[in-house]
C-alpha cells in the first residue's frame, strides 16, 4: 500500500532514504531549507554536494515550502541535524495542528540535544502534541548513504514503544537490499546511534596517527563498553548494544572513510586544526557535539567513560592526542568486566 511521506532533510542520508521510499512506490516529498538544492533535485535529479554520481528518480519531488511538503501526509521522517530537530519539529507541529493531521513520526538522525541531554524522540514528543502524531519510531543501524545508494546489503532497526508503529516503518522501507528489524528499546537504539560517533572520531584519529588494527579493535570494544554503561544507566536493554544499532553501527562508522566522523578524527590525528577540519567537511560532524553531551552526562550520572573523556579533552580542552592516548594506556589495571 502506497503511503504519503514527507522526508525532512535532504542531506546524504535523508535524500537516499527518500529514494528508497520512492522506489517502494510511496508518494515521497523531500523537504530542504535550501531552494537551490530543491531546484537541483527537481530539475537535474541530483544532490551533488552530498551524493556524488547518483541520479534520483523523477518521481521524487523536492519542496522548499514545509507546509506543502506536509500536506496530507501519513508519515514524517526527520533526517535533519540534531541541533535543528527541535526548531523543525516546532514548525511541523504548527502545520499539523492547522491541517488537523496525525501522522506517524520517524527519525533517522543520530545525536543528543545539547544542554537538555534529551534523546531525539523525546524532543519530537515534547514539540509535537499527541493529538497531532501517532507513534514515534527511530530508524537506525549500520548504514552509509553511499552504500545504500548502490544497493549494497544494509540492515537497520526500527525502534518504537508502539509495536505497530515499528512494524509500519519496517513495511515502508523493506527492499531486497534494505532489511529492517523491529525493536522496542528506543533508549538503547538512540544512545547507541548517537555515541558511536564519538568512537568513530577516536578511530579516525588513531588512523591519522598511524596506529594499527589492534589499537582500533581496542578502541571499538572498550568504546562499546562505555556506551553500554551509559545506556543501561538510563534503562536501556544491554542486548541492544550487541545489535545493529550498537556494535553494528560502531563497526561501520569507525572503520570507513565514508563516515564524516571518522574522516574528521583522521584529520585531527594528522595534525589539522579543529576549525579547519570543520570547514573542510562541509557537513555536520555530529560526534563533536555528542562528545560534549556524553561527557557531561557521564559526570552527572557517575558513569565511567574514560575514552569519551579523553576525546572531550582533545576537542574542547586542546589536549595533545598522543598524550591523551598515553594517559588512557597508563591508567590503573582493572578487571575487564
Amino acid at each position: 500500500m502506497s503511503e504519503k511521506i514527507a522526508v525532512l532533510g535532504a542531506g546524504s542520508w535523508g535524500s537516499i532514504l527518500a529514494s528508497v521510499l520512492d522506489e517502494n512506490g510511496h508518494d515521497v516529498r523531500l523537504w530542504s531549507y535550501n531552494p537551490k538544492q530543491v531546484e537541483e533535485l527537481n530539475t537535474q535529479h541530483t544532490n551533488a554536494h552530498y551524493i556524488k554520481d547518483y541520479t534520483f528518480s523523477p518521481s521524487l519531488v523536492a519542496y522548499s515550502d514545509l507546509a506543502s511538503a506536509l500536506d496530507g501526509v501519513d508519515a514524517i521522517l526527520f533526517v535533519v541535524p540534531t541541533k535543528a530537530i527541535r526548531s523543525v519539529a516546532g514548525n511541523v507541529a504548527a502545520i499539523l495542528k492547522e491541517k488537523n493531521l496525525q501522522p506517524q513520526l520517524i527519525h533517522a538522525s543520530k545525536g543528543i540535544e545539547q544542554k537538555t541531554y534529551k534523546r531525539l524522540s523525546q524532543v519530537l514528543e515534547e514539540e509535537i502534541p499527541e493529538s497531532n502524531r501517532k507513534g514515534v519510531t527511530v530508524l537506525s543501524g549500520p548504514s552509509h548513504a553511499e552504500d545504500v545508494a548502490r544497493k549494497d546489503i544494509t540492515l537497520v532497526t526500527a525502534a518504537s514503544a508502539n509495536p505497530e508503529s515499528a512494524k509500519f516503518v519496517q513495511k515502508l522501507f523493506m527492499t531486497p537490499y534494505f532489511r529492517v528489524y523491529t525493536n522496542s528499546d528506543v533508549i538503547g537504539v538512540e544512545i547507541g546511534a548517537a555515541l558511536k560517533n564519538i568512537i568513530a572520531l577516536g578511530a579516525g584519529a588513531l588512523h591519522g596517527l598511524g596506529y594499527g588494527d589492534n589499537a582500533k579493535a581496542a578502541l571499538m570494544t572498550r568504546g562499546l563498553a562505555e556506551i553500554s554503561r551509559l545506556g543501561t544507566s538510563f534503562g536501556a536493554d544491554p542486548m541492544t548494544f550487541i545489535g545493529l544499532s550498537g556494535v553494528g553501527d560502531i563497526i561501520v562508522t569507525a572503520t570507513s572513510s565514508n563516515s564524516r566522523n571518522w574522516r574528521a578524527g583522521d584529520e585531527l590525528g594528522r595534525g589539522e586544526a579543529l576549525d579547519d577540519v570543520i570547514n573542510h567537511m562541509g557537513m555536520v560532524i555530529e560526534g563533536l557535539a555528542t562528545t560534549k553531551a556524553a561527557y557531561e552526562l557521564s559526570k552527572e550520572r557517575g558513569v565511567s567513560m574514560p575514552i569519551t573523556e579523553a576525546i572531550y579533552q582533545v576537542i574542547y580542552e586542546g589536549k595533545d592526542i598522543r598524550q591523551a592516548i598515553s594517559d588512557l594506556m597508563q591508567r590503573e589495571g582493572r578487571s575487564e568486566f
